[in-house]
């Protein structure tokens, strides 16, 4: 799995480095870090929509506040599944 962050200005003033800095102690707490490959990029063309992520191919929007769910739906149900 590839996930894809938006470090660029507008995501980060968003918290995306909150949200990177909680997604990586998630996948360290389920010992996921072999299953899924985090990197970032400059603007993902959805400013000021929250924080634009990419997983695999699919383009979302979230708020660091919504890091757990956003782990649950879109990571633990992939690799688990």
């Amino acid at each position: 799995m590839k996930i894809t962050v938006c470090v660029g200005s507008s995501c980060h003033f968003n918290g995306s480095r909150q949200f990177v800095d909680k997604l990586k102690l998630l996948l360290d707490e389920h010992n996921l870090r072999d299953k899924v490959q985090l990197s970032g990029e400059y603007c993902m063309d959805d400013p000021g929509n929250g924080i634009s992520v990419r997983v695999n191919n699919e383009n979302i929007s979230v708020r660091h506040e919504q890091t757990e769910e956003f782990f649950n739906e879109y990571v633990m149900s992939k690799l688990i599944a």
